[in-house]
């Protein structure tokens, strides 16, 4: 099955429209909005190839990369080519996106990796042919690679070829009908609350019987899928949220005492191993937890509920919320450790570099992504692979910033992780476009958050914001939410803190910012730049006091970024490409 993060539709919730301001009008977009996967094609790889490349390690062990170039790319990927690399002991199949160097511009000795950010593909890189990062640095003549991770743009998960059965050109119509959309539908959020049916009847034992299989599979389910998303911890968590929906039948009657106890039963019973002896008794105590339920609704004349409907709709809105949990089952690690090595060694095995390394510029998360990278390689003295690293808009901590990312920690509790298993972030800003862009503005402070005034055109500030914007996994904002939090950004174990060994690195950085900049500010950037050896880091901070101002994304896109930032990263690279 092919799952396709990045594709949304939307519309506008009525109660937004009498919102001005901007943390209520937030609440309202998050509250009314969930991701709506169209069907997508199938894409037709017509070029496969297997290469094979060798570890970076001492080792030298002999690597296989399976990877296959498509022939026929889809209009919405304007790269030269479009590549796709799978992850190992995994069925993701990553995009990769490439810009064939110029043979006119001077000859380079390595390829070009660029990383975006978290939510983004890789449109950002490339919104036209004028506003075009990626083109800007082919024509430089490195050969440039951006890498969509797992969940972004034309990634996709397939076990093999014949799997991926739709076609990529449909996913570019869909994706570009996004942005000339002016009528857009909407897809209610799933929550927990279901609804109530007024009714004069009581289940039947054949209804009950369903009641208690229906429960079982569900609770079964639960254990199978929980196991290993969240801590031992926080899996409790998620597991009672489903008993506090039927605990409202019961309330404090002289019931509540007994479904407790049941309650703490399964609940011991689903963290154990669910071997048949286990399930049985999780049945035996699904038929006790509907027996006191039933009986806690008898005495009410007439019954405020369908007791059949309301338990049947609770646990097949709670079964969507699983199935969320699962379809976005990934965090910053997994893009650490297994997409960004993954795509790095299918692009050497590609090109071939003398010396067996990438350059890299990673915006945002992507710049968080290289310097995770260089501080793990760093702390066990071992090569990254990477002979220069750009970051543009990055840090390990935003603890002493005024970061806008600040505004998502209530989404990181993990309490919130069943309730929000993601973050339509594509989606919300697709619904809040219209809001920013026409009269009365009511949220025009987005834009500002993405670029600063008259830095973007208008034209490629709607592209950026109707394409270029994907759905987050809860499971990887709460491992990015530890950037926000005392000792920075950590590991999924939390146990290693990224920022406590940057200072072993040895490669050369560059660390831009952007004086305007309300995600990733100059100070957060800068918490991070004075970690790193002074002889390797250089900094710089691009906007004036009496403007022009650089937010967020002008770094890669802004009108000026060609003639200002561009030249500063070139040649930045072409000195360190040159050793």
């Amino acid at each position: 099955m092919i799952h396709h993060p990045q594709l949304h539709t939307t519309a506008i919730p009525p109660s937004l429209r009498m919102t001005s301001s901007p943390s209520t009008a937030f609440r309202h977009l998050f509250r009314h909005l969930s991701v709506r996967r169209p069907p997508l094609p199938s894409l037709r790889l017509t070029s496969a190839v297997t290469v094979r490349a060798f570890s970076s390690d001492e080792t030298n062990t002999e690597i296989p990369i399976n990877g296959e170039k498509v022939v026929n790319k889809p209009p919405i990927c304007t790269a030269d080519e479009l590549h796709y690399v799978s992850v190992k002991n995994s069925d993701w199949r990553l995009a990769l996106w490439r810009y064939c160097a110029s043979p006119q511009a001077i000859s380079r000795k390595h390829p070009l990796l660029l990383l975006s950010g978290v939510g983004t593909n890789a449109i950002g890189y490339d919104l036209s042919r004028e506003s075009s990062f990626a083109r800007h640095m082919c024509e430089q003549g490195f050969d440039t690679w951006i890498l969509e991770v797992r969940g972004a743009g034309l990634s996709m998960q397939a076990t093999n070829l014949k799997e991926i059965e739709q076609s990529a050109h449909e996913i570019s119509n869909q994706m570009e009908a996004v942005a000339s959309s002016e009528s857009l539908n909407i897809n209610g959020t799933v929550t927990i609350e279901s609804k109530a049916y007024r009714t004069n009847q009581q289940p039947t034992v054949l209804e009950e019987s369903v009641l208690v299989t229906k429960l079982t599979e569900t609770l079964i389910t639960l254990s199978n899928r929980v196991s290993g998303f969240l801590s031992e911890s926080q899996s409790r968590l998620i597991s009672a949220k489903l008993f506090d929906q039927f605990s409202k039948l019961v309330g404090d009657s002289f019931l509540a005492e007994r479904f407790n106890e049941i309650r703490n039963n399964i609940l011991s019973l689903l963290e154990g191993r669910q071997d048949s002896g286990a399930v049985n008794q999780i049945r035996d105590l699904s038929q006790k937890l509907i027996n006191i339920i039933e009986e806690g609704q008898r005495p009410v004349s007439p019954p405020l509920f369908d007791l059949q409907g309301w338990l049947n709709a609770t646990m097949e809105d709670f079964q969507k919320q699983l199935d969320m949990i699962v379809k976005f089952n990934w965090d910053f690690d997994h893009y650490l450790e297994e997409d960004v090595p993954a795509a790095m060694e299918y692009i050497k095995a590609h090109t071939q570099p003398e010396d067996g390394k990438l350059v890299a510029v990673g915006h945002s998360m992507g710049g968080i992504l290289l310097y995770s990278m260089l501080s793990r390689y760093g702390s066990e003295g071992r090569d990254p692979g990477l002979a220069a690293v750009v970051t543009l808009a990055s840090s390990l901590d935003y603890t002493s910033s005024k970061s806008t990312l600040k505004l998502l920690l209530p989404l990181a509790d993990p309490a919130q992780a069943l309730n929000v298993p993601i973050v339509p972030l594509g989606a919300m800003l697709t619904a809040a476009y219209p809001f920013t862009s026409r009269p009365p503005y009511v949220l025009s402070w987005l834009n500002h958050m993405i670029s600063a005034g008259d830095m973007m055109h208008p034209d490629l500030l709607k592209k950026l914001v109707l394409n270029n914007f994907c759905t987050i996994p809860a499971k990887l904002l709460l491992q990015l939410a530890s950037a926000l939090r005392e000792r920075g950004l950590c590991d999924r174990s939390g146990t290693f803190f990224y920022k406590d060994h940057i200072n072993k690195i040895n490669i050369p950085v560059l660390a831009i910012a952007g004086d305007q900049d309300a995600i990733c500010p100059p100070e957060a950037v800068q918490e991070t730049v004075k970690l790193i050896p002074e002889n390797l880091v250089t900094y710089k901070l691009f906007g004036e006091p009496d403007g022009p101002h650089y937010a967020h994304y002008d770094l890669v896109g802004g009108r000026l970024a060609v003639d200002e930032v561009y030249p500063c990263v070139i040649e930045f690279l072409s000195v360190h490409d040159q050793k």
